[in-house]
């Protein structure tokens, strides 16, 4: 079958079936941009592609990909070489996340988080990004977290490999801007998604509050950061204060915390 978007200049977006993922490829879509969607739901991935398709008046394609196999970045690298599809905007946003000491994790799921945060991200970025700079114009947008300012327990590997995201994105931002290529990392708080596997009410309460960010909003401000050509954005001024409150909490009062979290979750 003939890929939709062959020949076509697009913005590539990863992780966009739900969530985030799926704000940024509508809103691009709303901008008239061509869109290459990947995500590991293949339904759910083929149907907003129609979906976008058809109210935007573009052309979208959907792929299922699994991004924390290995081969997944050089794979879809290769798709896009084969069917000269031009990518120039990238949109490294697929992720997940789990609470739980790093000990406790199997093996299988700790090597998908990296995998899919660290190896894939770079590989994208290097590939397109590679493209990008021959081309000598081009957008790379990777979604990090305000976690990666805060080293707690239970979410160790989610906040060190979006540590990494950031890392990698502030360098990059120096090593492309001659070449016509800007990096943004966005490092949000607290997002309205399943995500986290909130209760639908949960999640507008935290909308509510201001403690979850509506993930229109944040799509919103990572994009208008990345086309203003800024190296890393955190939304939201409540996110500012909470990471600054966070990383002067000392040793011992998060060891405290996080026993009385274990506590009142297992009763014990």
């Amino acid at each position: 079958m003939e890929s939709a978007v062959k020949g076509k200049t697009v913005a590539l977006v990863t992780g966009a079936s739900s969530g985030i993922g799926y704000e940024y490829a509508r809103q691009l879509a709303e901008r008239r941009y061509n869109l290459l969607l990947v995500s590991n739901e293949e339904e759910p991935i083929q149907r907003v592609a129609r979906e976008l398709s058809i109210h935007y008046s573009v052309s979208v394609e959907g792929l299922y990909r699994d991004l924390s196999n290995l081969d997944a970045a050089s794979s879809l690298y290769c798709y896009c070489r084969e069917n000269d599809i031009v990518v120039e905007i990238l949109i490294n946003n697929a992720g997940i996340f789990f609470f739980n000491d790093v000990i406790n994790v199997n093996t299988g799921k700790l090597s998908v988080i990296v995998n899919l945060h660290v190896y894939t991200v770079t590989m994208l970025c290097h590939f397109f990004g590679e493209d990008m700079a021959k081309r000598g114009k081009g957008y790379i947008l990777n979604m990090s977290s305000l976690a990666a300012k805060i080293p707690y327990p239970g979410i160790s590997v989610y906040a060190a490999t979006k540590s990494y995201v950031r890392t990698l994105s502030k360098a990059m931002y120096n090593e492309m801007y001659d070449k016509g290529v800007i990096v943004t990392a966005v490092c949000p708080g607290g997002v309205a998604t399943n995500l986290y596997n909130l209760k639908p009410e949960l999640l507008r309460l935290g909308v509510r509050l201001g403690i979850l960010m509506p993930t229109k909003k944040l799509a919103r401000k990572g994009l208008s950061a990345m086309f203003a050509g800024k190296r890393c954005i955190t939304p939201g001024w409540i996110n500012y204060l909470f990471s600054f409150g966070a990383t002067c909490i000392p040793s011992i009062v998060v060891r405290m915390i996080k026993r009385k979290a274990k506590f009142y979750q297992y009763g014990k």
